[in-house]
């Protein structure tokens, strides 16, 4: 009976999180807000459904996934490709927005422990909600989008000090200075304990692990996930938060070539838990007392919006960027994290706030996560309206053209599969002087390639971005599978980039025509230089 009403509650959640979202989507609001939503409508408003224990436990894991998921995004040569910018800008900004939020919750009389709460909660920026964005206009090559990305790569690298040091506190029952620094002592030197074993377990064990694992269809999911655990098992066992050891152990699998593959087999699962995660939420929401205290929830939503765009405005153009760069990095970042709604949960678990003003800081994000996705959409409007008055000029910002998005290739072929044809091609364009790139779901037919490989499934979404698809200046595909084969040529059409496809047999040819490919390859025994020769006579390759 328990198992029926927890399946009843759960397909309530996924349900009212549908109709939500369809409506989100309509406002171009992003999905977080559609998920708070439904748990306001279910919870607070109408009473449908109530938080029970196994709920909460299926949110645990959805923070816990959603933490394992952002530390895949945080790849090291990302965060030094950023540079100087993301970390002057991402440091200015947070420290700025911290001190101003902890000082306006001492102003709306609260306590010392709830300030600093505040001050965490307003001092991140939505890697969810600006990525999905960015995404969206096409803007993460853009100027603004890699200084928006690289600062949100800078403020995950904060989160792990914060959790580190909610892991230290007791609660407020136990805030006497001597304790707070003994319980702080302690989970920093958990936190070296833990951090040494993932970094050596990073460098002698997970690649080859992962190398020989990824040549199962589904050994790769099962071991991330096997490994997330392991660490947050660890991380337990040091007294540590499991949120901290599910974001470590997904910034140690982000360094490993199979990340982009990786991603796209744990996102759906993680899709799942963050739905029960957020509609939870809202569910807990005290509503009521929230709107109760709205004159500061408004302030510190006014603050989050207008504060930190000013922060980025005027840090910007003193190192050397343009004033439309400035304005448009400031208006992407214009709302709190969702990591600020997971701080949250914790601290009020670990009695550092009470449910009011967790819900606020719920209703500040439900207000700024709606709000700045606009600012972010029309960045580009708003700016062309303010652009004739200079806003930025006193602060020293140039009007000069933004710099093109700079990819880092372009003009290049795409060969998918590396089997006995995919290789000889390989070589030949190789010889031909092509640049190219090499997509294989098997680490180990990459590895003696001497050209930039990717390793996973070219149809997905992040494979695709890897290997630069809407640059290419071919794609062939060498495989043998049908249903890959016409999404690849599907994929290819929609991008405007040309591409070869194997046609194994009758039905593959038939589909593939319908499709449109600009070339078949009908046998694999066709040979390379044949068919590069073909290739070059049709002037779909370059001669």
């Amino acid at each position: 009976m328990a198992e029926f009403k927890l399946l009843n509650s759960l397909g309530i959640m996924l349900l009212a999180a549908l109709g939500t979202t369809v409506v989100a989507r309509s406002l171009r609001v992003p999905n977080i807000v559609a998920y708070i939503v439904a748990g306001l409508l279910l919870g607070p408003t109408f009473g449908v459904l109530e938080v029970t224990h196994t709920i909460e436990l299926i949110a645990e894991f959805g923070i816990i996934l959603l933490l394992f998921l952002v530390g895949l995004e945080l790849s090291l040569a990302k965060i030094k490709e950023v540079g100087t910018t993301a970390f002057v800008t991402g440091g200015v900004q947070m420290g700025g927005t911290a001190l101003g939020g902890g000082l306006l919750a001492g102003l709306f009389g609260y306590g010392v422990a709830e300030s600093v709460a505040v001050a965490v909660a307003v001092m991140f920026s939505s890697t969810v909600v600006v990525v999905k964005l960015l995404e969206k206009r096409g803007d993460l090559g853009a100027k603004y989008g890699q200084i928006a990305v690289g600062v949100l790569l800078v403020q995950d690298l904060v989160v792990v000090l914060v959790l580190t040091f909610v892991a230290g506190l007791a609660g407020p029952d136990e805030l006497v200075w001597t304790d707070v620094a003994w319980g702080l002592g302690q989970a920093f030197v958990g936190m070296a304990l833990l951090g040494a074993a993932i970094v050596a377990a990073a460098r002698y064990v997970l690649p080859a692990a992962i190398q020989w694992i990824s040549q199962m269809s589904e050994g790769l999911f099962i071991w991330s996930l096997f490994w997330c655990f392991l660490v947050v098992l660890g991380a337990e066992a040091l007294h540590l938060s499991p949120e901290l050891g599910a974001f470590l152990a997904g910034i140690a699998m982000a360094q490993l070539p199979q990340c982009h593959e990786l991603r796209h087999r744990v996102h759906p699962l993680v899709n799942f838990f963050v739905i029960v995660f957020f509609v939870s939420l809202g569910l807990q929401m005290e509503l009521g007392a929230a709107l109760g205290r709205w004159p500061f929830a408004l302030t510190l939503a006014a603050f989050v919006m207008v504060v930190k765009p000013l922060l980025f405005f005027a840090v910007l153009p003193q190192l050397g960027h343009s004033e439309e760069t400035a304005v448009r990095t400031g208006l992407s970042l214009a709302q709190i994290s969702e990591f600020s709604l997971i701080f949250g949960a914790l601290a009020l678990s670990s009695g550092l706030i009470d449910e009011t003003l967790l819900s606020v800081i719920t209703l500040v994000g439900l207000v700024t996560f709606a709000l700045s996705s606009f600012l972010l959409l029309y960045s580009d409007r708003l700016y062309s309206a303010v652009k004739p008055y200079r806003p930025l000029a006193w602060l020293g910002a140039t009007q000069e053209p933004p710099e093109p998005p700079d990819d880092g290739l372009r003009d290049h072929v795409i060969v998918v599969g590396m089997n006995t044809l995919g290789r000889c091609l390989v070589d030949r364009l190789v010889a031909a002087g092509e640049t190219v790139v090499a997509v294989d779901t098997d680490p180990e037919k990459l590895a003696p390639l001497q050209v930039r490989t990717v390793h996973g499934s070219a149809v997905h979404g992040a494979v695709r971005e890897a290997m630069h698809l809407d640059t290419a200046q071919l794609l062939v595909s060498a495989l043998s599978i049908e249903e890959t084969n016409n999404l690849l040529a599907y994929h290819a059409r929609q991008a405007g980039v040309p591409c070869s496809i194997h046609a194994f047999d009758r039905t593959s040819e038939d589909s593939l025509r319908t499709i449109g490919v600009d070339h078949l390859i009908r046998s694999k025994h066709e040979g390379a230089r044949t068919l590069l020769r073909e290739l070059q006579s049709r002037e779909v390759l370059a001669s």
